[in-house]
């Protein structure tokens, strides 16, 4: 089945980029549930497993909403972010904001009118119910994303930078058909999946342009809701994510060092996966004086290159950088 997402003028003029912690936690929370779950985070995953094993999370009114025999969960728990950058406190706000007709909506439209379990015991006390939501979101976020938070946060300011540049570019229908090969743009139109020509279910977008919000703990896939009561988010798989968990774990090869050096070609290694000079310094044991002065010289002969995201400085290997990791 296609969905297809309606944007006019002003909405395509609305869309925007944000990143979201709780799209982290939650998305981290249905890998460790078995869904969606993908190659590319297997080492967080087992590091998670690990993590709980010693000490586990309760999660008794969030588990059963995002873990069940429907194929969706109720769309309030990962709200629009108001902003380009929130906090998990920005994003638990807009979570609690959600009224409690809201709530019951959405709940009805994923688990049918005769409630039960959680589900019931929220539909009978939103407010009290979202607040022990956000508490148990807030405990697995500490645990679980917040120790990879810099890494993670790099890797998605530096796709973000990577998108605003091809929209520069290309327009609206590179940025789109660039997000994912799942997704098209056609005529005023947003396609995902099926036959781009033909629209299967038209998503009932929420208020002024689109959300895209790029992930890394979340699904290989595109996810976009169809009907949601802020507005419509789109989040997508992001770019350079596969490499961040084992960025760095590797020696680099021979020739790479007799070239670069031991330290820079130990860096160069690590910027598999986008890095700041803070995380760049404590991933290496150096002091970031020197990992700036490595970098200014690999980035000179067009190894590396950096990209600026908000008050971030994200640096990411060129592909003559890649192509010199390569050599044996």
């Amino acid at each position: 089945m296609a969905l297809t997402i309606e944007l006019g003028v002003a909405e395509l003029a609305a869309t925007r980029f944000a990143i979201s912690p709780l799209s982290e936690t939650v998305g981290c929370l249905q890998q460790l549930a078995g869904r969606d779950r993908q190659a590319a985070t297997l080492p967080w995953l087992r590091w998670a497993e690990d993590e709980l094993a010693r000490a586990p999370l309760a999660l008794p009114w969030t588990w059963p909403l995002l873990v069940s025999d429907r194929p969706n969960w109720p769309e309030f728990l990962v709200p629009a972010p108001r902003g380009a950058g929130p906090s998990i406190e920005d994003d638990l706000a807009a979570l609690r904001r959600t009224t409690a007709r809201q709530v019951r909506t959405s709940l009805r439209r994923v688990f049918g009118e005769r409630l039960t379990g959680a589900a019931a015991d929220l539909a009978a006390r939103p407010a009290a119910g979202l607040a022990a939501i956000a508490a148990e979101l807030r405990a697995a976020h500490d645990r679980l994303v917040a120790p990879h938070w810099p890494r993670i946060r790099a890797v998605l300011d530096a796709d973000v930078a990577h998108r605003a540049r091809v929209l520069a570019a290309g327009g609206s229908e590179k940025l789109f058909t660039g997000l994912h090969p799942d997704l098209h743009w056609r005529d005023g139109r947003v396609v995902l999946g099926g036959d781009r020509e033909r629209a299967d279910h038209v998503v009932n977008r929420g208020p002024g342009g689109l959300v895209l919000i790029p992930v890394v703990l979340g699904s290989p896939y595109v996810l976009i809701k169809k009907r949601t009561s802020t507005q419509t988010t789109v989040r997508y798989p992001a770019r350079g994510r596969g490499a961040l968990w084992t960025a760095g774990t590797r020696a680099p090869a021979g020739a790479t060092v007799r070239l670069l050096g031991r330290a820079r070609a130990r860096l160069l290694e690590a910027l598999r996966s986008p890095a700041t000079t803070t995380e760049l310094a404590r991933a290496l044991g150096v002091t970031p004086s020197a990992v700036s002065q490595h970098l200014g010289v690999l980035r000179e002969n067009g190894l590396v290159e950096r990209e600026r995201s908000g008050r971030q400085v994200v640096y990411l290997i060129t592909a003559l950088g890649t192509s010199l990791l390569a050599r044996p």
